[in-house]
């Protein structure tokens, strides 16, 4: 059966779940896509929980992010042809068998480059390659910080780091998860039992970082704010203090949000320091977009970039995913599948 993912609506991981679709013709300038993989990222929970903007009313079809072949094209498409190998980054909807797609958001797939590791590059690396490489222009003699260093975009920044030829880069995760960090170059923080904010102001004689990525937010940020050296930039793409566990709570998104830093552009002006707020899902730039997607595959070819997939769910396992994440058992990306290399859907069972 051809089936989508739905968020019906805000709550918890029982409000996500799989429904049968109508397959469409794709539009002028679209591309149909059937997709074997789509990734699933935290932004996805979020929205879930009813804390991330901007997302469509429930109920609605999240997803990022697909890899699959052209199913179909619709008018005045070229450059694409019914059965090419393909990756694509969406504004939304991407969780589901078939999707359509404006041709500019979709990229032909090299053929050493596997469907689910094509899945599990859009969001995490473009995030971070954005962040690091198109704001901050980033340089082999800058020193960053990563939190969140074993997950999606952690380890793609890290990847991102080696290949830019960094070698003071710090990062955070649980204890149970620095031998991933290590391996990456990067000197490990226990973010339970360690304070960041003092490791990183000792080993760098007090003069703090130049990047610091920061996925947390609330009183994480202006924490990292203060960690930052002269000259330094923090980037803030997530809000995962407002959803620590599985279970909707106004109170701790509320909490999370009150304690968000107000920047004062006074202060940050004083201090010659920059705050970036990224959010790929929204970017509108597509040639940008296009650009730096295509520069990330050329680092896959050449072995400098490989994304970690952590786990692929089927389909109709999506809220084993969404709980799976939320547990942090994740090192790297999450996938959901659609179908099979071979042909065949799944997730048709158990449908919301």
């Amino acid at each position: 059966m051809t089936v989508k993912v739905v968020l019906r609506k805000a709550g918890g991981v029982d409000c996500v779940g799989v429904q049968p679709m109508t397959v469409e013709h794709p539009r002028k300038g679209e591309v149909r896509i059937r997709v074997v993989y789509a990734g699933i990222n935290f932004a996805d929970l979020l929205m879930r929980m009813g804390f991330y903007q901007p997302r469509p009313d429930y109920p609605f079809t999240p997803g990022y992010e697909v890899s699959g072949t052209v199913d179909a094209i619709g008018e005045d498409v070229t450059g694409f042809a019914v059965g090419q190998r393909v990756v694509a980054a969406m504004r939304n909807g991407g969780q589901a068998s078939f999707v359509n797609v404006t041709e500019r958001r979709v990229i032909l797939l090299p053929n050493d480059i596997p469907l689910d590791v094509a899945a599990a590059t859009p969001v995490t690396y473009l995030t971070a390659h954005h962040m690091l490489h198109h704001l901050g222009h980033l340089e082999s003699e800058h020193s960053v910080l990563v939190h969140g260093g074993a997950g999606g975009v952690g380890t793609a920044a890290l990847q991102l780091c080696k290949w830019a030829g960094v070698t003071k880069i710090w990062a955070t995760s649980s204890k149970g998860k620095h031998h991933v960090l290590t391996s990456y170059g990067a000197r490990p923080i226990d973010r339970h039992k360690e304070d960041f904010g003092s490791v990183i102001k000792n080993e760098t004689g007090g003069r703090g970082v130049d990047h610091i990525l920061d996925p947390i937010g609330g009183e994480h940020l202006r924490k990292s704010l203060s960690t930052l050296a002269e000259g330094g930039r923090l980037y803030t793409y997530g809000l995962s203090a407002a959803a620590p566990t599985g279970k909707r709570s106004l109170l701790k998104a509320l909490l999370a949000l009150r304690k968000t830093p107000k920047f004062d552009p006074l202060r940050l002006m004083t201090r010659n320091r920059g705050v970036f707020g990224v959010h790929m899902g929204t970017w509108s730039n597509e040639t940008v977009m296009h650009q730096q997607l295509e520069r990330i595959m050329t680092g896959i070819q050449e072995g400098h970039l490989s994304p970690v997939i952590d786990r692929i769910f089927d389909a109709s396992e999506v809220q084993a995913a969404h709980q799976h994440i939320h547990d942090a058992k994740n090192i790297g990306k999450v996938l959901l599948r659609f179908h099979d290399d071979e042909g065949s859907e799944r997730g048709a069972d158990n449908a919301a």
